[in-house]
């Protein structure tokens, strides 16, 4: 199941506040931001000792390749927070596309 929400990211680095939309989806194994977003907006990122290799469904190797940089923001949702995401390629944004995809909101009600 998917759901798109408003939020709100605050920069640990800049205290700079987006106000974006999340996609909610109940079967990613993590949160990410797309790295288009994060140039557009300027935020900060930081390189990870070891790049995570990232599939698709069917198994294949995703076209955006490994993730090798992460983002320390706050994302708020009413009263949920969570802290730092993983940079990746959502493909084509738009101003009405999803910045953020998670998985770990996936509890909580909209």
């Amino acid at each position: 199941m998917s759901i798109i929400l408003p939020i709100e990211i605050s920069t640990t680095d800049t205290s700079e506040v987006h106000s974006i939309k999340v996609l909610l989806d109940s079967g990613a194994m993590s949160s990410f931001i797309d790295k288009n977003f994060v140039h557009m907006k300027g935020i900060s990122t930081w390189s990870i000792s070891c790049p995570i290799l990232v599939y698709n469904v069917d198994g294949s190797p995703n076209e955006a390749g490994q993730i090798s940089k992460v983002v320390d923001v706050v994302l708020c949702y009413k009263t949920h927070f969570e802290r730092t995401l993983s940079q990746t390629s959502f493909g084509h944004i738009s101003i009405n596309s999803p910045s953020i995809l998670t998985a770990s909101m996936a509890m909580e009600s909209p």
